[in-house]
């Protein structure tokens, strides 16, 4: 673990922060608009705060992240001992990364022919989509590196600079986007804006709109929701041209970018925005006609339900999530947007306290994908918040629930 306050909950984590700043209940319950009686019932875990937006209001109004309140990211680690999320960051933050005018003189580009490097990326990318998160984190310190040699080597040649280019935006769009699944938001938003960059230099609209959906995560990530919704819907309408001749991957593309915009105005409670953003996406799919996995987005019918569901819960649609989750089909998708419906529908289970319930939908996705279940931040908080509320025989050793919160990190 790392971090002291892995184990607290989020009303813990506030009043830690609170204290530290010098706030009382009343002047922090007045910068976020609510009473201070409220405030008083989270930090005591008397009441949970269901919507982002809200512990989003929180977190500025403690100057800290919506990380620092939800929590560090668990210690990437996996059966096969992955833990390279430190040689990610390494290889983001490498001093030559900062100026080529600057270490021109220390470098030696070498030609590095970018087909057999974008074959390992997307290779990497289907392991992403299988929820093998340990693989992913092995590969992308090589990858990173090796886009940097090939940026560093492509400076004469504007035909292989735009193809470098291109693969590049691909590995930085892989890392932000594993980065923001385990809780590493900052790192996550170094990459995406690293992804952008390149895209920009790729010149290809479909390489820049997929870039720009690494963004919408990083910024999600964060809390940044308009933010989010801004980018995303630039982006898909840059890709407007490029649907009138109905390429597949360009309705793949925008329909992921909607899909993402819709999450982001879910998050902020505007019910009618998120609506239009999803049947906007919604036309792409019915356009698209099946459910594909054109540039990995897995898109099509199904993703949208699966979205519109994870729209409604953030919107406190808790009902309407429980009712629907289980008649969607969904064994068809990448096992990633699985095991994301899956967590989605345990979240909305233990709003309702239908603890057993929400910790089979959990167990079932770990399963599936024990790396995606075990590095999220929102399913810890659920755990834990199950965990404190289960009766003394989950505290035994041989208790599912305690065995899963500690396999996730949720208590020591």
């Amino acid at each position: 673990m790392r971090g002291a306050g892995d184990q607290l909950s989020i009303g813990e984590r506030i009043a830690f922060y609170r204290r530290r700043r010098g706030l009382s209940q009343a002047v922090l319950a007045d910068l976020v608009g609510r009473t201070e009686d409220w405030l008083s019932k989270i930090e005591r875990g008397e009441r949970e705060i269901r919507r982002l937006d809200v512990l989003a209001d929180v977190a500025r109004g403690l100057r800290v992240t919506l990380g620092d309140l939800l929590g560090e990211p668990v210690l990437m680690e996996d059966e096969d001992k992955n833990d390279d999320v430190p040689a990610i960051r390494d290889a983001l933050m490498a001093p030559r990364r900062l100026s080529r005018t600057l270490f021109s003189s220390a470098m030696s580009p070498e030609y590095i022919d970018p087909a057999p490097v974008a074959r390992l990326v997307e290779g990497a990318w289907s392991s992403y989509q299988k929820g093998d998160l340990g693989r992913v984190v092995a590969a992308l310190p090589g990858l990173i590196k090796t886009s940097q040699g090939m940026e560093s080597a492509s400076a004469d040649d504007a035909a292989y600079r735009r193809a470098c280019a291109a693969v590049s935006a691909r590995v930085h769009h892989l890392a932000a986007t594993t980065l923001s699944k385990i809780g590493e938001a900052d790192l996550a938003w170094i990459a995406a804006e690293r992804a952008m960059q390149a895209a920009d230099e790729a010149d290809d609209p479909l390489v820049l709109a997929s870039a720009a959906r690494s963004g919408t995560h990083a910024l999600l990530a964060v809390g940044r929701f308009d933010d989010a919704l801004e980018l995303g819907d630039v982006a898909a309408k840059w890709l407007v041209p490029r649907m009138r001749d109905g390429d597949p991957a360009a309705l793949s593309l925008y329909g992921m970018l909607y899909l993402r915009t819709a999450v982001a105005a879910a998050r902020q409670q505007d019910r009618s925005t998120a609506n239009e953003l999803l049947s906007h996406a919604g036309r792409a799919a019915d356009q698209l006609g099946v459910d594909a996995n054109h540039w990995q987005t897995g898109f099509g019918p199904a993703n949208v339900e699966l979205h519109r569901l994870s729209a409604a819960l953030d919107l406190g649609d808790i009902s309407q999530v429980i009712e629907w989750a289980p008649r969607i089909t969904v064994d068809h998708l990448p096992v990633e947007r699985q095991v994301t419906h899956l967590i989605d529908f345990a979240r909305a289970l233990s709003l309702v306290a239908k603890d057993d319930e929400a910790l089979s939908a959990l167990l079932t996705a770990e399963q599936k994908a024990p790396g995606i279940v075990r590095h999220s931040t929102a399913v810890r908080e659920v755990v834990r918040s199950m965990y404190r509320r289960a009766p003394a025989t989950a505290g035994k050793k041989s208790s599912p629930l305690l065995a899963l919160a500690e396999r996730c990190g949720a208590v020591r």
